[in-house]
């Protein structure tokens, strides 16, 4: 019989909890370009939704959303660990933020996302709008939206 595992999917309730949601970010988003810790926050962490997926109380993912108007919201800060991608974290979150967004009043919902990440976010539903940036010199953005019903 296989074992269960508990996930929960919710905001950080603690210090230590917030803690690890931003070494998580870091880690994956900003450390393998050699960032400095502090690179993976921005002036709209106080008025944004955080998310986090826990397996068995083990942080397994993180990502944020924003409100960019009050039909648009945003994801930002997807990570990730390593040891557990593949298994529905990314979706547990996505499918978390769009939920978010719609109590929020989004019909649409964008992020920009680095090119290892499009078909992730293709079989999610969501189109590839435009390029967008280049991270670090070396790590290309694409625009997606997808609307929200």
């Amino acid at each position: 019989m296989a074992n269960s595992v508990n996930i929960e999917v919710r905001s950080p309730g603690s210090v230590s909890e917030w803690k690890k949601y931003y070494d998580l970010r870091w880690e994956v988003l900003r450390q393998p370009w050699n960032q400095p810790q502090g690179s993976e926050k921005d002036d709209r962490e106080n008025d944004t939704w955080h998310r986090a997926v826990f397996f068995d109380g083990q942080l397994a993912g993180v990502a944020r959303m924003q409100m960019n108007t009050s039909q648009e919201a945003q994801i930002r800060y997807m990570a990730v660990s390593p040891d557990s991608r593949r298994r529905g974290v990314g979706r547990l979150l996505v499918n978390a933020l769009e939920e978010l967004a719609k109590e929020e009043g989004a019909e649409r919902i964008m992020l920009d996302a680095r090119s290892e990440a499009v078909g992730f976010y293709l079989v999610l539903g969501y189109r590839v709008v435009a390029d967008s940036y280049m991270l670090f010199g070396e790590i290309q953005h694409y625009l997606m939206d997808k609307e929200l019903y």
